[in-house]
């Protein structure tokens, strides 16, 4: 798969291509009917299959600290894109100069010049361009006159519930990870590299592996029954995750630690995928280690019986 980073642009995407423009956060089951039809009609009509990102996301441009937390790092989006079989991606840097480009210019300069548009295909809400004035009309518009073929999907909607990465960030705030992931079409899910740690972990024999957040805003916080992917030999481990701050030692950077079952070995440096299967509890603070320890083991109790698990703590 091929990224393209250019604002400005210096260089056309060579041949004609199948377009779909979003922020793709998330990618649940809407994106994926999408991404789905993209691939499908790209191979009918002989086009390079490609998707248009903005980095950051509008939202976290124009609401700063305020804008909701992301569901997908851009790392996790080319990662899972690439895994698709999208042929092409066009990361757009979201600045000053991209939030004034008028609807027109967008589909002129970038679509049409750039990515060789002969073919779009969006969602039924979409909209871009300065003041989000940019629509499907406008683009049919341009579809009348011959510049490209025009298609919308509507909204994918799971028992009458539309789904939408907002839809999904409430219920992972509420702590309902089940319902994200009905909506999303699998586990929410953070994929991070292991970081070294300070260790307390293994003064209480729940040596955990660490990872830094690198995000404005969590979408969940609390300790959860977790999968873990990405370890070199292992197709999947079961663990307990603790994402928060961990106020019993007075944290105040957000990290995701996870003590992984049945499991001994030296993992820093790797990118691994940490699944989010069950709420256990919130995160608190204890007035002790030793009371922290005893709460971790009854963690991992509960963490082994959702999972059908043989007890080991």
């Amino acid at each position: 798969m091929d990224v393209f980073h250019r604002s400005p642009f210096t260089r056309k995407v060579a041949g004609g291509s199948i377009v779909s423009i979003g922020n793709f956060d998330g990618m649940h089951l809407g994106h994926q009917a999408l991404l789905a039809e993209l691939i499908a009609r790209a191979h009918t009509e002989g086009l390079a299959s490609s998707v248009v990102l903005f980095e950051p996301q509008p939202c976290e441009y124009f609401q700063k600290i305020a804008a909701p937390g992301r569901l997908m790092r851009l790392h996790e989006k080319l990662t899972y894109l690439q895994n698709l079989g999208i042929d092409q991606v066009l990361c757009l840097s979201f600045d000053a100069s991209l939030a004034t480009l008028t609807a027109q210019r967008f589909v002129e300069d970038i679509l049409m010049d750039q990515l060789q548009l002969q073919h779009l295909l969006v969602g039924d809400d979409f909209r871009f361009g300065a003041g989000r004035l940019g629509d499907f009309t406008l683009l049919q518009a341009y579809a009348e006159q011959g510049a490209f073929q025009l298609n919308a999907l509507a909204s994918y909607y799971v028992a009458n519930q539309r789904v939408s990465s907002s839809a999904i960030r409430a219920a992972l705030n509420a702590g309902e990870v089940v319902l994200a992931e009905t909506l999303l079409g699998k586990p929410f899910s953070m994929t991070e590299k292991v970081i070294a740690g300070k260790q307390r972990g293994r003064m209480i024999d729940f040596p955990t592996l660490n990872m830094a957040l690198h995000r404005r805003v969590v979408p969940l916080k609390g300790v959860f029954a977790v999968k873990v992917k990405g370890v070199p030999g292992e197709k999947e481990l079961f663990g307990v995750a603790n994402l928060g701050v961990r106020p019993t030692v007075d944290g105040q950077q957000w990290l995701l630690e996870t003590y992984v079952f049945a499991f001994s070995g030296d993992l820093y440096g790797q990118r691994l995928t940490i699944e989010f299967h069950h709420k256990l509890r919130d995160e608190i603070k204890f007035a002790s280690f030793d009371a922290l320890k005893a709460q971790i083991a009854q963690d991992c109790v509960a963490a082994q019986q959702f999972f059908g698990l043989r007890p080991s703590v």
